[in-house]
C-alpha cells in the first residue's frame, strides 16, 4: 500500500453536510482513497509510528474537493478568440462551430482534450461532463487516461438536416454532424458505450450524448434516453437555451421545449440539460418529477446574451427540487475552464437578475458543489480527487 500524508494545511474545506472547514488540517491518502482527514495533531496521534512513502508540507495552501464541470465541450479549446462576441446563439453554431468542428482531425481533438485538461487541473477542476467528439470518443479517452483527470464523453450525434443547407457547409461537415437515420445514430452510439465507458480505470465514462434542439428528432431524443436507462448511464444535451428557440418551438409545436420533451417522454433522472433559460414556472414541476437535471453555464448566458439575467429561473428550480450545477461550456463562449469564475458569475446573474423579485428576500447565497455533482457524473465520492492549491482571492462565498 503506497501511503501519503499531506501536513501542515492552512485549511480543509470538508464541503460535508455541516460544511466544516478544519484549520491547520491534515490528509493522509492510501493507494487512491482519502483514509483521514482532520486537525494535524490528531492525524499525528491517529497515524503515530506510520510511515509515510511521501510527505507533501501544505502550508499556505487548502485542500478542497475536486470542481465538477457538468457541461463543456473540450473538443472546442482551439475555438478560442475564433468566435466573434456580437452573435447570437444560432449563427454562432451553424456558421462558426460546425465548419470549424468538420475541418479538425482527430489529432486536433487529443490535443484540445489534452490543453482542456491541464486548464481544468490546474484551476482545481478534476471531473467533467462533454458533450461528445465528433465522430470516435477514442482521442478524448486516450487523453482522459494520460493527464489523469476524471471525464464522461462520447459520440455527439444529430439525425435532423436543416430544411436550407447553408451555402458554405461542405459535404464533410454534414457527414460529420448528421446520421442518415434516428435508427443508425442509436446503433453507433451504443457501440461506443460499450467499447468506452469504464475505460481507463473507471475514470472515463461514456454516455448517450446528443446534439438537441431542432438537429435531433424526438425519435432520438427518447431513444438516448431510453438506451442509457438500459445501459445504466446517462444523456445530456442542449435545451431551452434561448427565448428564440422556445418561441420557434411553440410556433412549430406549439409547446415550449420543455414540455415537449415532456410529453414525448424524452425526460429522467440519467438526463442532464444544457443551458434550460427558456423554461416556464410550469415547467420546473415536470423537470423535478422527473429527475432531470439541469447544467447552468453562466459565462456562455452572459457572452451570447442567453437571457438568463432576465427570464432564468434556476432559484426557483432549486426550490423547486431541481438539481442545478455550474458548467464552463466551450472556452471559446466562458473564455476559460475556471470554475471558480463561473461560480462567481453565477452569484453576480443571481443579483443582477432580481431572482429577488418576490419581495426583500436577498440573493441565494452560492454554496459549494455537494455530492449530487459527483454522484450525477463520476458515480463515485469516495477517490482521492481532492485539490491543494496556493490561497485563492476567489475562494470565499458570496
Amino acid at each position: 500500500m503506497n501511503r501519503l500524508l499531506i501536513e501542515n494545511l492552512d485549511y480543509i474545506l470538508t464541503v460535508d453536510p455541516l460544511d466544516r472547514v478544519v484549520e491547520a488540517g491534515a490528509i493522509v491518502v492510501e493507494d487512491d482513497r482519502l483514509a483521514a482527514i482532520g486537525p494535524s495533531a490528531a492525524i499525528a496521534q491517529q497515524y503515530a509510528g506510520a510511515r509515510f512513502d511521501r510527505v507533501i508540507d501544505g502550508c499556505r495552501t487548502l485542500a478542497m474537493p475536486g470542481l465538477i464541470d457538468t457541461h463543456l465541450h473540450v473538443t472546442e479549446q482551439f475555438a478560442r478568440t475564433l468566435i466573434p462576441d456580437n452573435m447570437p446563439t444560432r449563427p454562432t453554431v451553424f456558421n462558426w462551430l460546425m465548419p470549424f468542428h468538420a475541418a479538425a482531425t482527430e489529432e486536433d481533438e487529443h490535443v484540445s482534450m489534452l490543453c482542456a485538461g491541464i486548464e481544468m487541473l490546474r484551476t482545481g477542476t478534476t471531473c467533467f461532463l462533454d458533450m461528445g467528439a465528433e465522430e470516435n470518443p477514442e482521442p478524448v479517452a486516450l487523453g482522459i487516461e494520460r493527464i489523469g483527470i476524471r471525464g464522461i464523453t462520447g459520440r455527439n450525434a444529430a439525425d435532423t438536416k436543416p430544411d436550407e443547407i447553408p451555402p458554405f457547409w461542405t459535404e464533410e461537415t454534414i457527414r460529420r454532424h448528421y446520421f442518415g437515420s434516428t435508427e443508425e445514430a442509436l446503433r453507433v452510439l451504443e457501440r461506443h458505450v460499450d467499447r468506452w465507458h469504464g475505460y481507463a480505470g473507471g475514470r472515463v465514462r461514456c454516455w448517450f450524448n446528443i446534439q438537441g434542439k431542432e438537429p435531433c428528432s424526438m425519435a432520438l431524443h427518447v431513444g438516448v434516453q431510453r438506451l442509457a436507462t438500459a445501459h445504466g448511464v446517462g444523456t445530456t444535451y442542449h435545451a431551452a437555451s434561448t427565448l428564440a428557440e422556445a418561441q420557434g418551438m411553440e410556433k412549430h409545436y406549439g409547446m415550449w421545449p420543455i414540455t415537449r420533451l415532456h410529453h414525448g417522454g424524452a425526460l429522467g433522472p440519467n438526463v442532464v440539460l444544457a443551458h434550460a433559460v427558456a423554461v416556464r414556472e410550469e415547467e420546473i414541476r415536470l423537470l423535478a418529477d422527473a429527475g432531470t437535471k439541469v447544467a447552468f453555464c453562466p459565462g456562455t448566458s452572459l457572452r451570447g446574451a442567453k437571457g438568463a439575467t432576465v427570464h432564468g429561473k434556476y432559484p426557483e428550480m432549486r426550490e423547486g427540487g431541481v438539481t442545478v450545477a455550474l458548467g464552463c461550456d466551450g472556452a471559446f463562449a466562458a473564455g476559460s475552464l475556471d470554475m471558480f469564475r463561473r461560480r462567481i458569475w453565477r452569484s453576480g446573474c443571481s443579483a443582477t437578475h432580481g431572482w429577488t423579485r418576490r419581495g426583500s428576500r436577498r440573493p441565494r447565497r452560492c454554496g459549494w458543489p455537494r455530492s449530487t455533482g459527483p454522484r450525477r457524473c463520476s458515480g463515485t465520492t469516495r477517490s482521492a480527487r481532492w485539490r491543494w492549491a496556493r490561497r485563492p482571492t476567489c475562494c470565499s462565498s458570496t
